[in-house]
This record gives structure tokens, C-alpha cells and sequence, in this order.
């Protein structure tokens, strides 16, 4: 996932309170379409069906999980309607896809490997040590680990966790950690937590500076306003939905650093392999010998992942992530008789892992070479996606098919990568932006009355890109009208329903949603405590420094140092010229030096307190200028709150 939260994963997510979709019904034109989709599916193929129920154990009693007020943290019952034949209101290739997705409980891998899947987006798997468990990536929310934990004590039997394996920096692999473990546990050693080589780096920062953008954009990638229904939320592609519980976060105890690294814990050998900048900056494979088990993390998926997720993230490397699929063929294939993932299902025997780790490799580097190879005829990033699709053979496998990510989107994310958003065309240089462009668009038409009666032309013969694209250009010209706005939801919701990819799903029906109702409530977050007290100094000074407001910062200029005895740190924070820049050391002199330990600097950015609070209790001690702080604090943006900004209007 991952949340994502990016986080996003999530990175790291909670989810607003979700808000009654419009049901909506199919179009002629969308029943069309969905059944000649139909077509050229290989529904003979039941094999990834039979892999999804193979090893169920049991599930919850009560598929509802509550958090300690009462509320519903996560339903894994909410998505049991995907059953029996598709509705005209779901690609029937999603609707099989949902489904599978929606066998919740606890799995039997092989004798001594667990997996609980269905109560969170992830997957949580368990391996059975010498004298207890080793739990790999412990979910998104607490709530969930602990239920997903209480299902295996139940089942499989009451023992002690030696260790939690962190797969990758994505808050739904760990988020849930202390709904299994403790800090006191950690910090007394009786269990170990492992993680990858710059885990605690990315796992806060990878949705840090452009957290607010990333977490409303989010509402959309997940459908956090849907409700789960055949006309609503379809889910979110590697899992049915994000839990809405509490994140946690618990440092590794060891990190492991290279391919190769093999590590004993409570008996069992592990054997290591570093797969950093593919689907997340920090990330591994293990092989357990003693097994024949391979995990590969989020590196292989029941569906094609996104090579830059729809809310945002740094752009990722295709070809890196063909690249490790192939060294894990090289380093495991021959000794793998079993393949588990961190979502998903798994894989048994040599011969259909191979297969798959061969097939879904070769999905990668195909999206990589040739959205290079049509780049370099000269082609655009659109028209790119406008054509590129996987070769019969590689799309007639069910995992290389876009319920998450998308050959379209995907491509767009390679080019970007190489070539950034530029097309290399001067019109679009220096377009006008939507609004401005929107008007003259609509005037061009002939105004607002033959507009909409074009995007409705458009709506009627089943056009809705085109209905849609210029009923947004009416809503742009002209937010209030609504007769507009109704046209572009129309369309919206059509596309939804015929979207084979749960994320564009989710973000057609949100964006008709939207374009009807303004949203309310709140944004997906990606912080908690556990995160908040993780960041480091120097990544909430990257932060500040994308806070300034110009206008206020104009002619303004201070140099503070912030010393922290805890830390034994110190770092120089100037103001000049609207910019924050921040440094361990310089030879500018500061106006004041601020001497305080990091938690209680922690909470004067994040929580709002006052400095002139903290130097009354006597945490914080200023020497120089103590109007320097006001100077700092007074050029600054109020602290960034994940928004419910406007997206499909202006």
C-alpha cells in the first residue's frame, strides 16, 4: 500500500467518516462496455480463486472492529455484497477482483506460516520461532493488529511475539504495532524489531512536507467518502479499504542493510535481500530456508501496483523493480516452494512461483521499455497512455491486470520520471491555468448554454471523457452552476463504473460526489504521536521552511539557534529573503539562541504551544533578542491540516 500512507502509504492512514454515496444507475452504454470488456477476460482461469480460499482457518464472529469509544475502526463484513454476478454499476473484472479480496480471516500457509488478511488494506503473516511467534508487517491501526492477533491466539495457539519484521516504510506495514507489542517489550528485549535500511527515515518523511496535499488527494485514491456497495466504494485494489483506528510506530531494534544478510531470530533463519526505490524507498525480500517461503514484501502484487500513486508520492523506478524481481529469481527461485506477500494471496509450488515472479517481472519492465521506446519516437506522455497495453500474454494473467495500478497512469509516471511534465510543445509552456483557460474554453463554444448542451450530446453517445472534460471546464468557468456541475458528476460516475482499476473507481465516483456536494468532515492523516515524536529536528525545520509566506516574510530577517541538550544537537535557523534555510552549523551569528529538549519543541510546532508557556515552566530558555522567536513564528503559515481543498472544482 500502500497508505500510504505513501502515507502515502500511507503510507499511514485514518479515514474520514464516510458519507452515503449516490447509488446512480449504468447507462446503456456502460452495460455495453462492461459486457464487451467481459469478453476478453480469461474467465476460464479460476486458479487465482482457489489460491485465495486455500488454507482458511476462520474468521471473525463479529466482523466488526471497534476501537476502545465504541466506534467502527474497520467492517471486514462491509464488502461481503461482491458475491454472484457483477451489477451493471462494477467492471465485472473488479467486481471478480473485490471478491477474492474479501476472504477475510485467518489462512494457513503451510505448517508453521500463518496469515490473517481481509480485517485491514495489508496483510498480516505469522511465523512460528522457537518459543513464540515472528509477526511480518503488523497492519495499519492498532485495532486491527490486535484483532488479527487474537484470531491466531484463538486458532493456532497463545505464545509470546520474539520479533516483528517491518517489510518496507509504508504505515500500513507498520502502523499497527502496538496493537501486538509494547515499548516495554522493545526496550527490555524481549522482542526485536527488524526493518530495512532507512526505515525510520521514510516512514516519516515520505508524506511529510507535502503531507497535507498527499492525505486529501488520498480521500480520493480510497474512496474514503463512498460507501462499499455495487454503485459506491469497489476497494482499494490490494486490500477492501483502509481501517480508521490508531497508528503506531516502534523503531527497529536492527536494520538490515545488504542483500545476502541472514539473521537468526528465535531459531529461525532468515535470509535478507535490500530492494530499496521500488514500491517504497525502503523495502526487503526474506527467504525462509527452514520453509522453502519466500516473502516478497509489496513487490508482487494479485494486480499491477502504481509506479507513482494517484495521491502522490515520489515517482518510483520501474525498471529497479523489474531489476529486483529478477535477482530474487536468481538468488531464491530454485529454492522456493512457497511465496507469500504483504497483500494478496500466496503462491505453492515451484514451478507457478517461478511463473508468476517471471510474469509479473516482465509486466514492469515492459510498462518501463516501452513507454521509453514511444518517448523517444517522440510521443507525449497522454498519447503514451492513450496506447500502451500489456502483450496478450502477460494480460491474461489476473495479477498483471490493473486493479490498483494502471498501465495508463503507470507509463505517464515512467515519463515523468525521465523527462518530467513538460511535453516539449511551447502551448503548453505557459498555459493558463484552469480557471482563466476554463472561461475562454466556454466562450469559444459559444458560451454557456451550447457548452452544456454539448457535454450532454457528449453524456448521451456514451462520450463521457469528452462530456466530462468540458462539463469541467463549465464548472471551472463557472463553479454556481449547477445543471454544470450535474453533468460532470453524470459522467464521472459512468466512467466509475466502467473502471476495471478500484482507484480510478474511487476518484470518478468521489469526484461526482463532489461535483454535487462540497465536501465535509476531514482528510485522511498521516501523523500520530508515535510518528510525530520520530521526526527528526532537521525534517520539521524542511517543514517550517515550506510554510513561509512570502508577503509576511518580506524584509524580514533573523538568524536563531536552536540548541537540544537531549540531542546534543544544534541547529542555525535563518530568515532571509522569504526563505527558511537551516544548517548544524554556520558562521552567522543568531540574534537568540533557543535552548530546549526536542519533545518540547516538538509540541510548540505540532501542538501550539506558546514559547513564553514553555519559559514559564522552565523548559525553555532563550538568551539574545527574545522577539527573534516572534519574527520566526510570525512569517510562517498556521500549521498545515490535512484540508478538504477543492479538486473537480475551482
Amino acid at each position: 500500500m500502500k497508505l500510504a500512507l505513501g502515507t502515502a502509504i500511507l503510507a499511514a492512514c485514518c479515514l474520514a467518516a464516510a458519507a452515503a454515496a449516490d447509488t446512480g444507475k449504468a447507462t446503456p452504454a456502460t452495460v455495453a462496455a462492461n459486457e464487451a470488456f467481459a469478453e476478453g477476460l480469461p474467465w476460464s482461469d479460476t486458479s487465482e480463486a482457489e489460491l485465495a480460499a486455500r488454507g482458511f482457518i476462520a474468521t471473525l464472529e463479529d466482523t466488526s472492529i471497534l476501537a476502545a469509544d465504541g466506534r467502527v475502526v474497520f467492517d471486514a463484513g462491509a464488502y461481503d455484497f461482491a458475491e454472484g454476478s457483477p451489477p451493471e454499476t462494477m467492471n465485472p473484472s473488479l467486481w471478480r477482483h473485490l471478491g477474492l479480496l474479501n476472504n477475510h480471516g485467518l489462512f494457513e500457509v503451510v505448517p508453521g506460516l500463518w496469515q490473517v488478511r481481509g480485517l485491514d488494506i495489508s496483510v498480516m503473516s505469522i511465523i512460528e520461532s522457537e518459543t513464540g511467534y515472528i509477526v511480518v508487517d503488523p497492519l495499519t491501526a492498532t485495532e486491527t493488529a490486535a484483532a488479527a492477533m487474537s484470531l491466531v491466539r484463538r486458532h493456532i495457539g497463545d505464545r509470546p511475539i520474539a520479533a516483528v519484521i517491518y517489510t518496507h516504510s509504508h504505515g500500513d506495514h507498520f502502523g499497527g504495532v502496538k496493537g501486538i507489542v509494547s515499548d516495554a517489550d522493545v526496550v527490555s528485549g524481549k522482542v526485536q524489531i527488524i526493518a530495512p535500511d532507512g526505515f525510520m527515515e521514510h516512514a516519516v518523511s515520505e508524506n511529510l512536507i507535502a503531507g497535507p496535499a498527499m492525505s486529501r488527494r488520498a480521500n480520493y485514491q480510497f474512496g474514503t467518502r463512498l460507501t462499499p456497495g455495487p454503485a459506491g466504494q469497489g476497494g482499494a485494489g490490494i486490500g477492501t479499504g483502509l481501517p480508521n483506528g490508531s497508528i503506531s510506530l516502534i523503531a527497529p531494534t536492527y536494520t538490515v542493510t545488504k542483500t545476502g544478510e541472514t539473521l537468526v531470530i528465535d531459531g529461525i533463519t532468515i535470509e535478507f535481500q535490500v530492494t530499496p526505490g521500488t514500491e517504497a524507498p525502503s523495502e526487503m525480500n526474506f527467504y525462509l530456508p527452514h520453509l522453502r517461503a519466500l516473502c516478497l514484501a509489496e513487490n508482487a502484487n494479485p494486480t499491477m501496483h502504481n509506479i507513482l500513486p494517484p495521491r502522490g508520492a515520489l515517482v518510483r523506478d520501474a525498471k529497479g523493480w523489474a531489476d529486483y524481481l529478477t535477482e530474487a529469481i536468481r538468488l531464491y527461485g530454485d529454492r522456493t516452494d512457497v511465496m507469500f506477500v504483504s497483500h494478496g494471496w500466496p503462491r505453492w509450488g515451484k514451478d507457478e512461483v517461478g511463473a508468476f515472479m517471471s510474469s509479473h517481472r516482465d509486466a514492469y519492465k515492459y510498462l518501463h521499455d516501452q513507454t521509453v521506446r514511444l518517448m523517444n519516437k517522440g510521443n507525449t506522455a497522454e498519447e503514451i497512455a492513450e496506447v500502451i497495453e500489456l502483450p496478450a500474454s502477460l494480460a491474461s494473467k489476473w495479477y498483471n491486470r490493473g486493479y490498483y495500478g494502471t498501465m495508463a497512469h503507470n507509463s505517464k509516471a515512467v515519463y515523468q520520471r525521465y523527462l518530467g511534465w513538460y511535453d516539449a510543445n511551447p502551448v503548453n509552456l505557459n498555459a493558463w491555468p484552469p480557471e482563466e483557460a476554463s472561461k475562454r474554453y466556454v466562450e469559444a463554444m459559444g458560451g454557456k448554454g451550447k457548452a452544456l448542451r454539448t457535454a450532454k450530446t457528449a453524456f448521451k453517445a456514451g462520450d463521457y471523457r469528452w462530456a466530462a472534460e468540458v462539463a469541467g471546464h463549465l464548472v471551472f468557468a463557472d463553479p454556481s452552476n449547477t445543471k454544470a456541475r450535474e453533468a460532470l458528476a453524470e459522467a464521472f460516475e459512468q466512467m466509475g463504473y466502467q473502471a476495471e482499476g478500484s482507484l480510478w473507481r474511487n476518484m470518478y465516483l468521489t469526484g461526482a460526489a463532489e461535483a454535487r456536494a462540497a465536501p465535509t468532515g476531514s482528510s485522511i492523516s498521516t501523523l500520530s504521536a508515535d510518528v510525530v515524536s520520530a521526526i527528526s529536528v532537521e525534517q520539521v525545520f524542511d517543514m517550517l521552511a515550506v510554510r513561509v509566506d512570502p508577503q509576511r516574510a518580506e524584509g524580514k530577517s533573523v538568524t536563531i539557534a536552536f540548541e537540544f541538550p537531549d540531542l546534543k544537537e544544534t541547529r542555525i535557523v535563518s530568515i532571509r529573503n522569504s526563505v527558511l534555510v537551516h544548517e548544524a552549523s554556520s558562521g552567522q551569528t543568531p540574534e537568540a539562541t533557543f535552548t530546549l529538549p526536542k519533545p518540547a519543541f516538538l509540541g510548540m510546532i505540532f501542538a501550539g504551544q506558546k514559547p513564553v508557556d514553555l519559559v514559564l515552566k522552565g523548559v525553555l530558555s532563550i538568551k539574545g533578542d527574545p522577539a527573534a522567536a516572534a519574527t520566526l513564528l510570525g512569517v510562517l503559515d498556521p500549521p498545515a491540516t490535512p484540508e478538504l481543498f477543492a479538486i473537480v472544482t475551482p
